[in-house]
């Protein structure tokens, strides 16, 4: 596979195996390992099932595990003793101010799309100029920094508190188990 290839398969334990690498899909399965809601064993499998199609045949979830967050990763080892981010982007509740930050981007409408590559759809977010989402994100972390807000940023947030919304704290568990696999 050269760097200009779009992997739609990954090698857990010595197999081949596909994977749903639309960006939906993936999301979807992000969502799911992090739903408070559900047993750390419990998040993991619906990930599981989420992102591969043949889950049931894996022969080592916590491989498959890894394998998938270096694909998520876009192909990149994910380091482990990263110091705790705070969360800057909301992937459920920001849909509206991402997709359309992305399209412009892309030249089309992602959402209407039937298929695009994950690491298609992380190259567009990742190429977002100013405007809405841009501006939301700028202020999340100056807050998170607790850094000061010009006149203009206070005023914005304070007529847009809902976009802004509040900074993500995760439990010492939760945490834990996310940097255990390479998420935070």
């Amino acid at each position: 596979m050269t760097g200009w290839d779009l992997p739609i398969e990954l090698e857990v334990a010595g197999q081949r195996f596909a994977v749903r690498s639309d960006f939906r899909a993936v999301l979807d399965a992000l969502a799911a390992l992090q739903d408070a809601q559900l047993p750390e064993q419990a998040r993991c499998l619906a990930f599981l099932q989420i992102f591969y199609p043949d889950w049931h045949r894996l022969p080592d979830a916590n491989e498959a595990l890894r394998q998938a967050m270096v694909f998520i990763n876009l192909g990149q080892p994910v380091q482990q003793d990263q110091p705790h981010r705070p969360e800057l982007v909301h992937w459920d509740t920001d849909v509206q101010l991402i997709a359309p930050a992305v399209d412009k981007v892309l030249g089309y409408s992602c959402r209407r799309c039937e298929y695009l590559h994950w690491w298609d759809f992380i190259g567009a977010f990742q190429n977002i100029g100013e405007g809405l989402f841009a501006q939301v994100v700028n202020i999340r972390s100056k807050r998170a920094k607790g850094k000061k807000l010009d006149k203009a940023e206070r005023e914005f947030a304070r007529e847009n508190a809902d976009l802004i919304g509040t900074v993500n704290r995760f439990t010492p568990e939760e945490e834990e188990f996310f940097k255990r696999l390479g998420v935070t």
